[in-house]
């Protein structure tokens, strides 16, 4: 009993498994999948997409009209192809080698130590040149396939085999449950086994089909597609037939190109007219990918899928990823059918969806997995739809016109009040119904199946958008900026209070007020925050429980649950899923819807229900379809990030970086480097990145989309640059390093450092060469310094005693010169007083009387007179005072003579006695005349002189020299 429980629920797990996955790789059919498009310009190479692959990093590979494309989810790279050819197909090995066909050429790429792909020929290994052109390419363990229209070469152990059978041309091959089929014109259909070509037995059917795709359908059987003969279905032993679903007539016409599977359980076939068709293994239609939706261009050369189950087409012009396995589809009103989505539900067999322009609908079937859809509006619903709700299994629109009843295709008038904003069964056990509308509120009377207007409350006017019940009777009612509370009868049939709210209560000065009920608490939305109401107090204050939680999203504009005590808040078009958990705890997640932010009219933002796990977001264009019930996130499947490239920010020099790679040496001329990094899972979303860097950066940075980081100047050593990403659902990747040296200057290497250490050590053995040659110059310097010195100090004893003499002579001289002036001043005075002895004897002689007292007579006198004349006019006393005078004065006569020529003797004498300072009374006895002879002298001299009457004449004559 045991052993059959415990099979049972091992049963029970894997059912459960499967189930689930199953369910979480439905593919959504209501709208289409966003589709990224990657133009020409965007990865800069020709139009046309030949081939696609993907690596085990997730990098996708393309064969490109211009060479082979590389795409890492942030940069595009681009290889031209050696001989500049067309590349046809790409598949890389899981090895990492990359081989391409083409143009007479084939082999494989592989990175170098510096992370370039570099082309290795394989094709040069034949005996003759390739003149044929590679389609396809199969790598089936080490053995790798290439086949052209007119030979298949088998390359394996470094040797190359070929098939030709016998000229007769191949279409295309294909690789199927590890089966490799070949297609013969006009053979038909063959496998490859043993390195010969043998006809499946089925192969008549498909005869002038032309097969474009063999894709495995079970473990043992293939689905085929074929240019315009449809799909058919080839058993294990070959037995072919055609395969029934819903496009196979649309499949003939369109062209299939292409194929490949999805998920295990879908089948992607590419057409040359009208873009990819999607089907599942029952045949059913699920999806058609156009232009009409995204796709640049309805012709598919390529199909593959990544790791994420995204779908990557390699297009006629462009390169195009669809997200084929996200959460979100859209739907583009592109047509303006539809206009702006308000409301939307599911009822009785019908999608409605209520719009500014009417009330559209299109036929729901639950129970079908895939339906088309095709919205008409209903006759009469023309105008603004601001409601839809199901009240007691009555589908009730709120329109600009008035209220209406929805039954199938129809509508009837409830209530001719306008503007049914909202409408609220007030509880499941009472048949009372409010609604909110332009002038006030309305009141319903609901039973099962049917509801019926009662009446338009009088006493109150103001237009309401959102109610809320706060208790039994009372009411909230909310719109343009207003809030009250509205108290009822217990009947409802009046309101018998009204009592408005603002700042007064506590209320924020707010542009909007809204009430919600959140988890049974009502809560109040201000653009300040989120409130609560206090009922014992009478007043509102700021949820702060709550608000810290939210952040930006306690801002909320409007709150709209979502199920299972989750709702969703909304903040000017930003969407925010939160979900309450136990303990208090709550969990926000800003990413799902975050790709819709600034694309929904604000204030009017709309998310309808359409089943538990499935909810319809309104957009500007038309609506999204958001799946919540899908889980196919596999972190196991996101990959570290790629360091792509270093290079200098100031010069050409670049290192694509090779994950081999230990370390990156730069050069330090180029130590401003530019790091550039990636990772190749592909979202809708832009992925976001963090980074550090050891000995400048030690914390990790803020997260940015940007895919590369530059820092300059760095300085000689060694870093370790960490890179992370994070993915728009919050997971954060495993690090991705490299080591990163600056190298140092030349000027600092250690062959420089031995330069160095040699010119030192010359340069020592010249410092003492020279040293020791100043040495001996230096004495012989000294020496002769010295001697020079000696000689200058005999020089100077030499004058000093020369200039002792000199004094001593200069003493001896004024000396004599004193005593000259002082025997000069004694003979001029003798002189005087010679003079004035003479004068007073001639004086006493003319006062002598003879005996009679009569004075002499002249004649008597005149012998005596005669005698003191003479005394007077001897010039001898003359002459030994104009000697004395020269020797003293430094010959002052021939100097003055000189000067002055016009000089008389007379004058000279003058001049003499005025240089001695003497006075007039003292020159007046000197020349023997009156003083007044003197001054009159002085007076003729001056002027002989040229002396103004302002100069000093005796000051005049001493400075003469």
């Amino acid at each position: 009993m045991k052993f059959l429980f415990k099979i049972f629920f091992l049963f029970f797990i894997i059912f459960g498994i499967f189930f689930g996955e199953s369910k979480a790789n439905d593919i959504q059919y209501l709208a289409s999948p966003w589709v990224q498009q990657f133009t020409k310009s965007t990865y800069k190479a020709g139009n046309q997409n030949w081939g696609l692959s993907v690596d085990q990093n997730g990098l996708i590979y393309a064969a490109n009209s211009d060479g082979l494309l590389e795409y890492d989810g942030a940069y595009w790279n681009l290889y031209p192809h050696p001989n500049k050819g067309i590349v046809r197909v790409a598949q890389v090995h899981p090895d990492g080698k990359i081989y391409t066909g083409g143009q007479s050429e084939f082999g494989y790429w592989l990175k170098n130590n510096n992370g370039r792909l570099t082309y290795h020929s394989i094709s040069k290994r034949l005996l003759k040149d390739l003149n044929d052109e590679i389609w396809k390419i199969i790598i089936q363990d080490h053995r790798i396939i290439f086949q052209s229209f007119s030979t298949i070469y088998i390359y394996e152990n470094e040797k190359i085999k070929t098939i030709t059978e016998d000229g007769e041309p191949f279409l295309f091959a294909f690789q199927a449950n590890k089966r490799i089929f070949v297609e013969k014109i006009p053979s038909g259909l063959h496998e490859l086994k043993n390195n010969k070509l043998i006809p499946v037995s089925g192969k008549e059917q498909l005869k002038g089909h032309n097969i474009l795709s063999i894709l495995p359908f079970d473990a043992a059987s293939f689905l085929i597609g074929t240019a315009k003969g449809g799909l058919f279905l080839m058993s294990k032993s070959g037995e072919i037939t055609p395969w029934k679903n819903d496009i196979n007539e649309e499949l003939k016409n369109v062209q299939i190109n292409n194929g490949i599977k999805l998920l295990n359980h879908y089948y992607v076939f590419g057409t040359i007219l009208n873009g990819i068709y999607i089907l599942d293994e029952n045949g059913s239609f699920v999806q058609h990918i156009n232009k009409s939706v995204g796709l640049q261009n309805n012709t598919v050369l390529s199909l593959t899928v990544d790791k994420q189950s995204n779908i990557w087409s390699g297009l006629d012009n462009g390169i195009d990823r669809i997200a084929i396995n996200a959460d979100l589809y859209y739907y583009s009103d592109n047509s303006g059918k539809l206009g702006t989505i308000y409301s939307a539900k599911i009822y009785q067999g019908y999608l409605y969806l209520g719009t500014n322009q009417g009330l559209f609908y299109t036929s729901w079937n639950p129970n079908k997995k895939y339906q088309s859809i095709d919205f008409k509006m209903i006759h009469g619903s023309q105008g603004q739809v601001w409601n839809l709700e199901v009240i007691n299994n009555v589908l009730v629109c709120g329109h600009n016109t008035g209220t209406f009843q929805i039954q199938g295709t129809a509508m009837s008038l409830l209530s001719p009040k306008t503007g049914g904003w909202v409408i609220k069964l007030l509880s499941p056990h009472a048949p009372y119904v409010l609604q909110g509308n332009y002038t006030g509120v309305s009141l319903f009377n609901s039973l099962p199946n049917a509801l019926t207007y009662q009446t338009q409350y009088p006493n109150f006017r103001s237009g309401v958008q959102l109610l809320e019940t706060q208790s039994k009777n009372s009411v909230w009612a909310a719109g343009y900026n207003e809030l009250n509370l509205l108290k009822f009868s217990d009947d409802f049939s009046v309101i018998k209070q009204i009592k408005p709210y603002a700042q007064k209560n506590g209320l924020p000065k707010s542009g909007y007020l809204g009430v919600y009920k959140l988890a049974a608490i009502n809560v109040f939305t201000t653009d300040s925050g989120l409130y609560v109401y206090d009922e014992l107090i009478d007043k509102f204050t700021p949820y702060h429980q709550l608000n810290n939680k939210l952040g930006t999203f306690s801002k909320a504009n409007k709150i709209i649950p979502a199920g299972n005590n989750s709702y969703w808040f909304i903040n000017k078009t930003r969407i925010a899923l939160v979900d309450l958990l136990q303990g208090g705890q709550i969990r926000v997640d800003s990413i799902k819807l975050a790709s819709l932010e600034d694309n929904m009219m604000k204030y009017y933002e709309n998310i309808s229900a359409l089943n538990p796990n499935q909810y319809l977001i309104s957009i500007d264009n038309g609506f999204s379809l958001l799946n919540l019930g899908r889980d196919n996130f596999k972190p196991t499947d996101v990959p570290a990030p790629l360091i792509r490239n270093i290079r200098s920010l100031f010069s050409t020099d670049s290192i694509n970086f090779n994950n081999d790679k230990e370390i990156v040496e730069i050069k330090y001329k180029n130590n401003s480097i530019q790091v550039s990094y990636a990772l190749p899972y592909y979202t809708e979303t832009a992925v976001q990145y963090q980074f550090k860097l050891t000995n400048t950066q030690e914390e990790w940075s803020d997260w940015s989309k940007l895919p590369y980081k530059e820092f300059t100047n760095l300085a000689v050593g060694q870093y370790i640059f960490t890179i992370r990403a994070k993915l728009p659902n919050g997971f954060i990747t495993k690090e991705t390093k490299v080591e990163i040296e600056i190298l140092p200057p030349w000027y600092r290497t250690w062959y420089a450092y031995l330069g160095y250490l040699i010119l030192l050590v010359l340069a020592i053995k010249e410092v003492r060469k020279w040293y020791n040659k100043k040495l001996i110059k230096h004495e012989k310097q000294v020496k002769k310094a010295y001697l020079l010195k000696q000689e200058e100090l005999l020089k100077q004893e030499a004058i000093r005693a020369q200039q002792h003499l000199i004094e001593i002579k200069n003493k001896q001289l004024e000396q004599e010169l004193y005593n000259k002036n002082k025997e000069l001043t004694n003979a001029t005075m003798n002189i005087v007083q010679k003079n004035e002895l003479l004068n007073a004897l001639n004086h006493e002689l003319l006062q002598l009387k003879d005996e009679n007292g009569n004075k002499l007579q002249p004649e008597q006198l005149q012998k005596v007179a005669k005698i003191l004349k003479n005394a007077y006019e001897d010039n001898m006393d003359w002459h030994l005072f104009e000697q004395s005078f020269n020797e003293t004065h430094e010959n002052f006569f021939k100097k003055l003579k000189h000067q002055f020529p016009e000089l008389m003797p007379n004058d000279l004498k003058l001049c003499a006695y005025l240089r001695l300072n003497m006075s007039s009374k003292e020159i007046a006895s000197l020349l023997n005349i009156t003083t007044r002879g003197v001054e009159i002298r002085r007076y003729r001299l001056r002027k002989k002189l040229n002396i103004t009457t302002e100069q000093n004449l005796t000051d005049f004559l001493m400075n003469i020299s």
